[in-house]
Parts: C-alpha cells; structure tokens; sequence
C-alpha cells in the first residue's frame, strides 16, 4: 500500500502543474508530519516552490492548499504558518486506511527485496561467561537482523567466537597450576563460568608475582609485568598451540567444549541464534596467507624481527602490526581471514559487525587493508558501534572479577518480575506453571526492552529496578497493553461479537491511534536505515501509552451501538497485531493475559 506522503505529493505535483503549468517530480517535494502545535496531518514546505509560483511563500500556501481541498476529496482542510502548508485529513480517510491496515496480515513488513545481510553479532572469547555487555551486543545483533528482515532483505547471522589467542591460554595455565582436575560435572558450575574462575585465578596470580619481583629483585612495575613466570607460561602456551602441540590441543579443546556449553544454555534463555558459527582457530590461517598476499603486492612490509605491518599514515592513520615477530596472529590477522571467507560463502550487500564503539578504530583499519590488499568488497563492511553499558558503580572488567554475568542477570530479572507481579496481587487464580511462563516472559522481555530502546550510539545506564516497572516507557507496560487488549477480545467473542470496519464515524482518539498505526512502515524503514532498534521499542511504547489513554476514555464492550463497538473491535485487533509484530523485533513476547 502506498504511503500517505507518495499520494499526497503525487497530488501536489498535479496541482502545481494546474496552478503554475510546470511540471514538479514528487519525490523533489518536501513533507514532514505536521508539529503537534498545529492543525494538521502532513506539512508541506513551500520554500522550495517559489522559483514556479513567483509568489510569497504565504500567499503560495494558500493557493496549493485551496486546489488541493477543492480537488483532492480527502483533504478536509488546510493552514499556512508562513512557508509552511499544514494539511488535514477527513474522517473518512483513516477509515479507509483502518480498513487497509485490518487487511493486511502483516502490517509493516516490506516485501522481499531479493538482496542479502550479514549480521555478526556476540563475538565471545571461550575464557569467560557471557556479562551485561554480551547481553547488549547480542540483543542487539539479533533485533537488527529482525530488523532488516522487515525490511524484506534476507539476513545471515553469524557469529565469530574468539576461540584462540593469549586471553584464552591464561585460563588454561590457570587451571593447570590450581583446578586439580576441576570439572563442570564435579564443581557442579556451567562451564564457561568454571572457565571464567580461572582467568581470574591467573590474574591474580600474575599481581602476586609482579608484587613480589618488585620486592625481591627492585623491579620498576613495568619491568615485573614483562618477567613474571605466569605470564611467560601462557606467552609459551600459545606458541605450542600455533605449533599443533597434541597435548595443549587437547586441553583447549576440553576447556572450549565446557564453553560453548555454557554458550548455548544462555544463548536459548536470551532467546538469540545464529546461521552459522565462526571460529578463530579455522580462520587465523587463512588470514595469515592474506597477509603473505599483501607482501607479496608490496602493501604490507616486514620489520627486522620479522613482524608484519601495514603503514596507514598516507590514509591518517599509523603502522598496524599484522604478524608478531615469532610469527603468531593478532585479532587484525584472522578478522581478515574470517571477512573473505563470509563474502565467498555468503556474498552480501553489506556485513555489519555489531561490536563496541571501543574497536572503531578496528573496523576502520579492517576496511582498509581488505581494499589494499584489492578486495573491492570491503566497502560492503559496516561497523554498528554501539556505546557501553554501565552500572551505578562504573564499568565492568572481566579479569578482576566485577562483571554482571549474563546468567545472574537473566534469572535475576525473573525473579523481579515474579515479585513485582505478586506484588499487584493479580495473579491468584493462574495455574503455577502459567505464572513461570509469565515471569519469565515478563523478566526478560523487561531487560530486553530497557536495553534495546536506548539509541545503539548511546552508553546506557542498566537500573534493573526501572526496567520491570509496570508503567512508563518499559517492556512489561506493553507486555501488560497487549494482555488488556487481548481480554477485551476474548469478552466481546464470549458475547458473540465479531469485528468489523463499518460506517460509524470514527472519534478523534480512534483517528489518533489509525495515524499511529499507519505511520508503522514508515518508522520499520526509518529503523531498518539507522539500523537502530531504538525506534521500533518507542514507536510500540507510544502506540501502547495512546492506547490505554483511549481505553480509560472510550467505552468498547458497553458501547450501545453495536457498529461502533465492533469497528473499535477491529481498531483493537490492529492495534495488537502491530504491537506483537513489533516487539517481536525487538525478540520479546506478549502475554495473552496478565
């Protein structure tokens, strides 16, 4: 169905033929929606039309705005405020469109565009659990590829977990010195948190030794930090792994599995997935033959110790190193490797890296040295940098222990939900099992929705508290909308009503919600374009606050004459439809009943 602004500027563009005898392509028109101030639906700016009119912008208003309510049968009225056209719509208008929405089964989702996206989101290292800054990047990552799949492109998700690297060998020298063959079945621990207990255990381990060379031998700090032995040991570990060392293979092996265990048990309570998964171990190989590539082409080149670099200063940047003098990769090394074989296997139109706004420089280096080294198709890179999330008592860090794991939070959340519900005292007669379901629906579509409703480039505060507040700009305040509605209509079908659009004249609260709902496409490509879930999670709060306005104000089941109430039948089931479609972007749930 055609949006409001291509009809109407289609019907402008004849107007200003007829009053002017010039001929004005549509799309070169300027509208806006009307500012709440005024009266009106759609503004259209005149600035732009004085070259054909020769008129003041005042006086040109009125005249496209008096052809437009003579000749354009859905224009009730019009205003000018100085160069602006403030057009209004009649009543008989959003019926129609009510009735259009009412048709469409999916209102809001775009039609299959043909073209392909890659979406690479969580991106986690296997020597720790999942935190509040994964749950970020992954409810993120998942939302955008909902997003865009809206949007009718076809979306891969993938993900790429950081299985290899000197991060990953401290956790494992950790364990070796003190785990004394320390298991997850044994400890009784998930094991990507048993996992986690050992990178802090080496971080640890390493102060104590720095503390002690600087006590027993008079070490500048900077100089213990190179000499401790722990650190040596893990230096050490990595060049056996690169080396294929069968017995270290085996232990990383061992320790990844309990990971990614742990991985997938969190993955399925946050409700995320993946297409495919990447690994850094099968990919840092072949970014090593794409850095041969670019020494052989003489855009990368090597130093004395044998390292590898690239030289960014003629583009203003500086030297990257892509290979350590013992040959060993950097994160730079497989990103590269991992970039071509996604575009041979999956050949896209863009491939959006979903990852923190700290790797900005990153992305930008990846980008150019993929475009060095002649792949064209790094252009098609796109990094969706997203800001921090913050505790009242400042950042996390993962190797001293102070993160919000991901699991704790996750349960956390439920158990909030579960005690501000019962607090409400709403839930006596749900069966037991009903009310789990609820809770953890509730739980997390209340951290979901307080996270995704931040714009992506912002640091957000996470208050736990406010996100599973029942009123205000929250998940459960629409989860809670979407089960009024759905009573409404399960009573009016208990009573025998069936909706249906009629010719009842629709009151200036209907019309507010129809306008409201019709702007959903819109607010889905505006989204899809800024890849910014943001939008969607406050477009569903506005519809759900406009909503209950109209519910504490208009009467539907008491309604005596029966052709309103059941077109507001119908208002109420459009209303629901696009709340769940929207939501269900944003991966949360809505509740039949509350």
């Amino acid at each position: 169905m055609q949006s409001i602004e291509n009809i109407l500027s289609k019907e402008i563009s004849i107007t200003l033929e007829a009053l002017y005898g010039q001929v004005v392509a549509p799309e070169s028109l300027q509208l806006q929606a009307t500012r709440k101030e005024f009266d009106g639906d759609i503004t259209a700016v005149t600035f732009s039309l004085l070259k054909i009119s020769r008129k003041s912008p005042e006086q040109t208003g009125e005249e496209v705005g008096a052809y437009l309510q003579a000749h354009v049968p859905f224009i009730d009225s019009y205003q000018v405020v100085k160069g602006f056209l403030n057009l209004k719509f009649g009543v008989d208008f959003w019926q129609e469109r009510l009735k259009r929405i009412a048709a469409a089964p999916q209102w809001g989702q775009q039609e299959a565009n043909g073209k392909s996206i890659m979406v690479e989101y969580s991106s986690p290292n296997t020597n720790k659990p999942l935190h509040l800054g994964h749950i970020r990047n992954n409810l993120l990552g998942w939302s955008v590829s909902k997003l865009l799949e809206a949007n009718g492109y076809k979306v891969v998700k993938v993900n790429l977990v950081n299985d290899r690297g000197i991060h990953i060998c401290k956790s494992m020298i950790a364990w070796q010195r003190f785990g004394h063959g320390e298991t997850p079945e044994s400890s009784g621990m998930k094991g990507d948190h048993l996992v986690g207990k050992y990178y802090v255990l080496f971080d640890k381990a390493y102060k104590s030794e720095i503390e002690e060379l600087q006590e027993s031998r008079g070490l500048s700090r900077e100089e213990a930090e190179k000499e401790a032995p722990i650190l040596f040991e893990a230096q050490e570990m990595l060049r056996r792994w690169e080396q294929g060392d069968r017995s270290t293979i085996q232990l990383w092996q061992m320790m990844n599995e309990w990971v990614y265990s742990g991985f997938d048990a969190s993955y399925k309570r946050l409700g995320v997935s993946f297409d495919k998964i990447y690994y850094e171990s099968q990919t840092y190989l072949l970014g090593k033959s794409l850095v041969q590539e670019g020494l052989n082409k003489g855009v990368l080149y090597r130093k004395e110790d044998g390292s590898v670099w690239c030289d960014l200063t003629g583009d203003g940047l500086d030297h990257k190193l892509l290979l350590r003098s013992d040959c060993t990769s950097v994160y730079m090394t497989q990103d590269l490797g991992t970039a071509q074989q996604r575009f041979e296997e999956f050949p896209s139109e863009e491939m959006i890296y979903v990852v923190g706004n700290e790797q900005n420089y990153h992305f930008q280096v990846l980008k150019l040295i993929l475009k060095k080294i002649g792949f064209a198709w790094a252009d098609a890179i796109y990094h969706l940098s997203y800001g921090m999330v913050e505790l009242p008592h400042g950042k996390m860090k993962s190797r001293e222990g102070t993160v919000v794991d991901a699991d704790d939070l996750m349960e956390g959340m439920v158990q909030t939900a579960k005690e501000t519900s019962k607090e409400l005292g709403k839930l006596a007669e749900m069966p037991q099992k009903e009310q789990e379901k609820l809770f953890e629906m509730l739980g997390l579509g209340a951290l979901k929705y307080f996270i995704l409703k931040v714009d992506p480039k912002n640091t957000m505060l996470f208050d736990p508290q406010k996100s599973i507040d029942f009123n205000g700009n929250t998940g459960p305040f629409i989860q809670y909308t979407h089960a009024r509605i759905q009573s409404v209509l399960r009573k009016a079908a208990e009573q025998g009503y069936t909706a249906c659009v009629t010719d009842a004249l629709l009151l200036d609260k209907e019309v507010a919600l129809v306008k409201i709902l019709n702007d959903y496409p819109e607010r889905i490509r505006e989204a899809g374009a800024a890849h910014a879930p943001s939008i969607i999670a406050n477009y569903a709060f506005d519809l759900a606050k406009e909503f209950n306005h109209y519910y504490h104000e208009v009467s539907v089941l008491k309604e005596p004459d029966s052709q309103k109430l059941i077109q507001r039948l119908v208002l109420l089931e459009q209303i629901a439809k696009v709340l769940t479609h929207a939501m269900n972007i944003l991966g949360i749930t809505l509740p039949q009943r509350m």
